[in-house]
């Protein structure tokens, strides 16, 4: 995607220049929409924290991240002990996203094989080559979810068609939550630039402010219309008939079609099933998670700092330090809180699952019809090839 003209992705390899080892590029996320700046991780402990402190998050890019900081490990120490030992602090460090598993699972298997001189070096493949998928992934999701668009506009009444379609979203499933393009937004860039007319409805998604923060950045720089909502906006716009589809990612989905995303999906879900709006999910496949089939039994989900609730981070205006970024405090000092990250929206609320394969029905069925597995926890311990 492009940022004031030149092309970016969320995480890229540059050399270290120490050693002639490699290290790693990313877009420190905590700082949008205020400040854009770089980081380069050098280290597994690196790349741990900045999975953890959500410098980069989005299940695709956490999974690509961590892919990678097995490589920086394995660049200081590539013995089995070395492995082992930043295989768990990775994997530790998001529980709920089921694409960093995936990925360090892919690295580690790809390099325990080899004799420790060769295993950096293929890590480095291994990462590189899941960064692409990602990136082909994205692309083809974008354009499953066009073609869904344009069957939506097209079903309107004739005094509508000439209207743009309304998209609300929730969280950030755009470019920076993967590597590029994006699952829930991808279909909406591929319609802007296709000239489909869309505008996007932006959820603020507290307590961290994805929508506000992130998805509304990434829909400006792309030049797609949007206007920012609070999260509790969504139901009223959906009475109102101000809401033609409702589009989110996915950080986990069954593989009966059960779908873990940012706190506060299941309400939009709800709401959309109430007022007859189609609720879509975009993944790719490496979000499935084919060896559950409960999400709300099974699914683990993350609860973060209740500081990310009781505090919020801004940019002053209107004072001498106008400009700087700012922290500041909500609540009283004395009041607790609670910050589950995610929710999980049951597969009987989702009107259909947007992959990079192709839609299908949220359901056992029909996710092991697309992905030519079969419909037996024994045997869905992986995504297929």
């Amino acid at each position: 995607m492009n940022i004031d003209g030149k092309p970016w992705r969320t995480i890229w390899l540059e050399p270290d220049g120490h050693a002639g080892l490699d290290a790693i590029g990313v877009i420190d996320q905590t700082l949008l929409p205020h400040q854009f700046t770089t980081r380069t991780l050098r280290s597994c402990d690196e790349a741990a924290e900045a999975i953890r402190s959500m410098v980069v998050r989005g299940a695709p890019l956490i999974g690509v991240t961590g892919a990678y900081g097995l490589m920086l490990a394995l660049q200081a120490d590539p013995s089995d002990a070395a492995l082992a030992v930043a295989f768990e602090q990775l994997n530790a460090t998001r529980p709920t996203a089921i694409n960093l598993r995936w990925a360090l699972e892919r690295v580690r298997a790809r390099v325990q094989p080899l004799p420790p001189e060769q295993r950096a070096e293929a890590a480095k493949a291994e990462a590189a080559a899941i960064a692409e998928e990602d990136v082909a992934m994205g692309e083809a999701i974008g354009g499953h979810g066009l073609q869904l668009f344009q069957e939506l506009a097209a079903a309107r009444p004739p005094e509508r068609r000439g209207e743009p379609l309304n998209v609300l979203t929730h969280c950030n499933a755009g470019w920076l939550a993967t590597v590029d393009w994006g699952t829930a937004l991808a279909p909406i860039y591929k319609a802007h630039r296709a000239g489909l007319k869309v505008h996007v409805w932006v959820d603020e998604t507290r307590p961290r402010n994805q929508g506000a923060s992130l998805t509304a950045w990434e829909l400006g720089r792309e030049g797609v219309p949007h206007t920012v909502i609070v999260d509790n906006a969504g139901g009223h716009l959906m009475q109102h008939g101000e809401v033609d589809a409702v589009i989110v990612g996915s950080d986990r989905t069954t593989r009966s079609g059960d779908v873990c995303n940012k706190i506060g999906t299941y309400l939009k879900a709800l709401a959309a099933r109430d007022n007859g709006v189609p609720f879509y999910v975009a993944l790719p496949g490496s979000t499935i998670d084919w060896a559950i089939s409960d999400g709300l039994a099974e699914i683990p989900i993350e609860a973060r700092s209740a500081e990310e609730v009781t505090y919020i981070q801004g940019q002053l205006v209107g004072a001498a330090s106008a400009g700087a970024i700012a922290r500041v405090r909500l609540t009283p000092e004395a009041s607790d809180a609670f910050n589950p990250a995610f929710d999980v929206t049951p597969a009987r609320l989702v009107t259909a699952l947007i992959t990079e394969r192709g839609v299908t029905p949220a359901s056992e069925e029909g996710l092991s019809r697309l992905y030519g597995v079969a419909a037996d926890p024994a045997s869905a311990a992986a995504v297929p090839g």
